[in-house]
């Protein structure tokens, strides 16, 4: 089973443009509980390097590409973002990393619960262990 889930994101608008509306419960799978996003990112940084012990997230390029890396312990596997219309779901135990950011890029992340540094896995080989049980 791939690692690589996608929520998308029917775009709206008219002459005068384009609007994309991101609802929890519908065009999010979850909740919204928590918005980010990253920009600025340095070329050659790379960011993640974490899993979830509870939290999903969506993650969604507004602007610019990002490569995202998803492993589950067993698989691994990486997608580039590079549209504001779709979502890469990543479910809870998914050890991710993000690489090779554009310039442009804005990666904004809408999860489904408040922040909680205990929810974080940042070591790979106790991810692993977790992961087998």
């Amino acid at each position: 089973m791939s690692l690589i889930h996608w929520t998308h994101f029917p775009p709206l608008g008219d002459e005068r443009g384009s609007l994309v509306a991101l609802e929890g419960g519908k065009t999010v799978p979850f909740p919204i509980q928590r918005v980010y996003y990253l920009f600025g990112t340095k070329l050659g940084v790379s960011r993640g390097f974490h899993a979830h012990k509870k939290l999903q997230q969506v993650a969604v390029c507004v602007t610019g590409r990002c490569r995202m890396v998803l492993d589950d312990g067993q698989k691994r596997e990486e997608v580039w973002l590079d549209t504001p219309t779709q979502g890469l779901l990543i479910g809870n135990m998914v050890w991710r990393e993000m690489h090779d950011f554009s310039h442009d890029c804005v990666l904004l992340v809408l999860a489904s619960n408040h922040y909680d540094e205990n929810d974080y896995i940042r070591n790979y080989e106790e991810f692993i262990r977790l992961a087998e049980k």
